[in-house]
Order: structure tokens, then sequence, then C-alpha cells
């Protein structure tokens, strides 16, 4: 055993052993005080970074959540100012309904005028007052706006809100008016030229490039509703908000009266064949109504008959063509605006036979007289066209110019043109033609206005949906950076009490370790 005075060793050992568990409890002292187990970057440089990344993801997910709610609380006041047009929208619509019904008489007509220019001038002031902290929400200057979500640079969603102005509200229309071609002569139909027949590739009519008429096979009609039907069955217009419609009403500009067929002895035939739709006029027709005369006698053919006839024969035949008599006139109309052709062949009349057949006795401008000369006549009624879109589109066409392609002003609408806007400002329900023209144009605003509403909505139901989700993300970063930051209160207090037994004990023994040189005294007695 060695015992010296100059250094002690055990008290120095003991000395530095208190000092690092003095260190430790200390440590151990100020995680407890503070809550955190990482005090500095010295106590887990990597743990520290990654605590670090995760506060600031948790913070911004916070704050992508503010600008969330924000943005919600603009849309919703956006929505609220779109469901007040739409409900005035809809006030007109049934004002104009009630408008194109002709038992009004033209005071009640202006008294719906001026309600529904009443109901324009609030949309317009919805439309243009409505805002956010003095952002407008409604008037079109809402474009490409950026809510941005989420914690990372990029991750925004971008809003647009069209303009639901009056003036910018309506429809982009093109009309087809239909023309009445007719002639007399020694032809018919399938030998007659012009612009209601579709007679070769070169002749169609084109939406937005898309071909919606076109050449088929012989001499075909020009038809408005299978233009109507190929408009609304195209996914890609009717994706564009373009849809059309068609109809066909002739009234004719003489009374009819009678017509009678007569015989100087020999048998005389009187054929009024009726092609309806896009129909093939070289084939046969869709039904013939035919009135015979022979030895001398003759054949009276009334309105009543005629429109009796007609109409069996097209039930007939399934053909949509029906029959009236309206103020002593026919009227000729068609179920889904398909074209009337009708073809009067006259045979077996000798010269000077008397028999004579007035075309304008069965179509509006319709005119020329079948009789023992000119013994062939045909009358071609093109229906009215309605084409309307949301938005703004090109119509091309050729070679069919009897559709009569006009704007609601009565221009001409040349090949190539693009439709013009028919905006509510617009709307005249003083007559019945003013007031259907209005139902369908109200109906196209109301389906962009409904769109829109869609639109807004499932931005708001796209933000909520996000914003639960950042929600709980920012719950679990925020628990993944406690896990890394904070301290653990019961283990960290099973370590402070172990760092202060461990305190007192290396006290007592370092009181031990300076006693030893003591025995050395021993020595020297």
């Amino acid at each position: 055993m060695a015992l010296r005075i100059n250094f002690n060793y055990q008290a120095a050992a003991s000395h530095t052993a208190l000092i690092n568990t003095e260190r430790s409890m200390n440590k151990s002292l100020l995680r407890l005080s503070t809550g955190y187990r990482i005090l500095s970057a010295a106590d887990d440089a990597a743990g520290l970074f990654i605590a670090d990344q995760l506060s600031l993801v948790g913070s911004a997910l916070e704050q992508g959540n503010r600008n969330i709610q924000t943005g919600i609380s603009a849309l919703q006041i956006a929505e609220g100012g779109i469901a007040q047009i739409y409900d005035k929208l809809k006030t007109m619509y049934t004002k104009a309904q009630s408008a194109a019904n002709d038992i009004n008489d033209p005071n009640a007509r202006s008294a719906l005028q001026a309600d529904i220019r009443n109901l324009i001038d609030a949309i317009q002031k919805v439309a243009t007052d409505t805002e956010y902290n003095g952002i407008k929400l409604l008037d079109g200057t809402f474009k490409n706006k950026v809510i941005h979500y989420g914690a990372r640079s990029e991750q925004t969603i971008s809003v647009n809100i069209s303009s639901v102005k009056a003036t910018d509200l309506g429809a982009y229309v093109v009309l087809g008016k239909g023309k009445t071609i007719s002639s007399s002569g020694t032809g018919g139909l399938s030998s007659a030229t012009g612009n209601f027949l579709v007679t070769a590739n070169t002749e169609y009519v084109k939406i937005e490039g898309i071909t919606v008429l076109s050449y088929g096979s012989g001499k075909e009609l020009i038809d408005a509703a299978t233009v109507a039907s190929n408009i609304n069955s195209n996914s890609t217009l009717r994706d564009l908000g373009i849809t059309a419609s068609a109809k066909n009403v002739s009234k004719a500009d003489t009374t009819f009266g009678t017509i009678t067929v007569e015989s100087t002895g020999n048998t005389v035939t009187l054929e009024i064949s009726f092609y309806v739709g896009n129909k093939n006029v070289q084939g046969a027709a869709d039904f013939t109504l035919t009135y015979t005369a022979d030895n001398g006698n003759s054949t009276t053919i009334t309105l009543d008959q005629i429109v009796t006839d007609i109409n069996t024969q097209a039930s007939a035949n399934g053909t949509n063509i029906t029959a009236r008599a309206e103020d002593g006139k026919l009227v000729l109309e068609t179920e889904n605006g398909e074209t009337i052709g009708i073809k009067v062949y006259l045979s077996g009349a000798g010269a000077n036979n008397n028999t004579q057949i007035d075309l304008s006795k069965f179509a509006e401008n319709a005119s020329g007289t079948v009789d023992d000369t000119n013994n062939k006549g045909w009358i071609v009624k093109v229906g009215e066209l309605s084409i309307l879109g949301e938005n703004s589109y090109t119509i091309d066409y050729n070679g069919v110019d009897d559709f009569n392609f006009q704007d609601v002003s009565g221009n001409t609408i040349t090949s190539g043109s693009t439709a013009s806007l028919f905006n509510l400002y617009s709307i005249d329900v003083t007559d019945n033609q003013g007031a259907e023209l209005a139902m369908k144009v109200i109906d196209v605003a109301i389906k962009k206005v409904d769109s829109l509403r869609a639109d807004v909505g499932s931005i708001m139901l796209n933000l909520q949906a996000i914003q639960d989700y950042q929600k709980v993300a920012q719950d679990n970063t925020n628990e993944a950076e406690n896990v890394i930051r904070n301290v653990d209160f019961a283990k960290e207090m099973i370590e402070f009490t172990k760092q202060q037994v461990r305190m007192q004990a290396s006290m007592a023994m370092l009181a031990q370790a300076n006693a030893l040189p003591q025995m050395v005294l021993q020595l020297l007695r």
C-alpha cells in the first residue's frame, strides 16, 4: 500500500465524477423545468434539425388552413351572390313563359317586360357589387386567383369565377330562319336544283369544326331537325355548352277552300306526296295522297278532308307530320322541326282541262300552279333552327343557304362567322317570338349560372377536404416533433432521481477520499 500526500488521486477522481454527475443532474433538472429534451444543438444535433423542420411544416400547415378558411369565406360570399342571381333568372323564365302566351294583351306583355327589366338590373347590381374585402367576385375580374393551401411552395388551387353580369349573361345565338322554296313545271323534287338539297360532300354545316350536317346519298333535303339532333348528341359540343332546337310550322298563305279534280272522259289523277326530314327525294315518298276523277266526273277535296287524309297516312306510316285547319288555311307541323317536302303531280289531264292546284294552299310563301300544262309542282319548307351556346362558337356551312342563317337582329351570318352574344338586356317579350327566344336564352343563362355555382361549390368542398386532411397532418407532425424535442417527464424524473442519488453518493465518497491522506499521520507517530 502506497501513501502519498502531494496528490490525492481518489479525491480527484471522486471530484471529477461529482462534476459529471452534477452536469447530468443540472441538465435533467433543466429538462424538467422547461419540458424540452433538446436544450441545445449539442444535446441532439440530428434530432434538433429534424424537430425544427417538423416545427416549420406544422406551422405552415396551420397557416395553410387559415388561408383555406379565408378562401372558403370568400367563395361562400360568391356562392350566395350566384344563388341570388339564379333565383332572379328563374323568375325571369316564368315571366317570359307567361309572355309567350298569346292570351296576354299588349299591356300585359309590357308589364311583364318591365318586371323582367327590373330583374335584369338587379342581376347586374348583384354581380357588380358582390365582393370580399374590396375584391370583386362576380364581375369577371376574379380570374386566376390562387389559394395557397399547403406547407410547401406551389401547393395551390387556382380559382376562376366568370362574370355573371347581365351584360355578360345570355346565349350566343345563331338562327336558321328556314325558307320556303316552290316551283311548278314539268319537273319535280328529284329533278330540282337548289340549296335546299344536300347533294355532295362539299355541302355541310359545321359548328366549332364539328360536322353536324353532311352528304349522305342521293339528293337529301336539308333538315333543321337533323342538325339539332347531331348537335345535342355530340359530347364535345355538349361539353362546350352548345345546344340546338328546331321547329317547323307552316301556315298556308291562301285559304284552302276546295280543290277540284276534273275529268273530261279520261282518268285524271292528283298525287300529293310528302317527304319529311332529311329525305332522299330520288327515292319513295313517306306517303302519297291520291285523288282520282274519271268518266267525265270530278272529285272535290276539302280542307277537312285533306287534314284527315294527311294525319291518317302520317300515322299509318310513322311519319312525324301533322295537319290541322286554322282560319280556313292548312297548317302543317313536324314533330321535331323536320323539313316538309311536298310533290304535286297531275296525270291524265288533257289539254284545256280545268283542274288547277294552287301551291299557295299548301304552305307559307309557296307559289305556282299545277295544271294540264305544268303538271308537276313541288314545295320545300325548311324548319327553323336555333343554336345557342354558353360561350362563343364558329359556324361554317356550304351549299345549304336555304337555312338562311341569321343573328337575332336579322343580319345574315356568313360562313366562318362567330356567333354573337344575345345578353339579358336584349330580351324583349312584347311578342310571342321574342318571348320564346327569351325562354331559350334565359335557360342557357341559368345553365351557365348553375354550372358556375357548382364549380364554386366543388372548389369549396375540395378546400374543406384539404383543410380536414391538413389538420390531421398538422396534429401528426406536431406529435412527431413532440417525440423528438420534448421531454418524457416520467423517464426524465427517473434520470433526475438517479443523478441526485449519485450526487449524494459522490459527495459522501469525496469526503472519504479527502480523509485518506490522514492515514499518513499514523505512520509519523
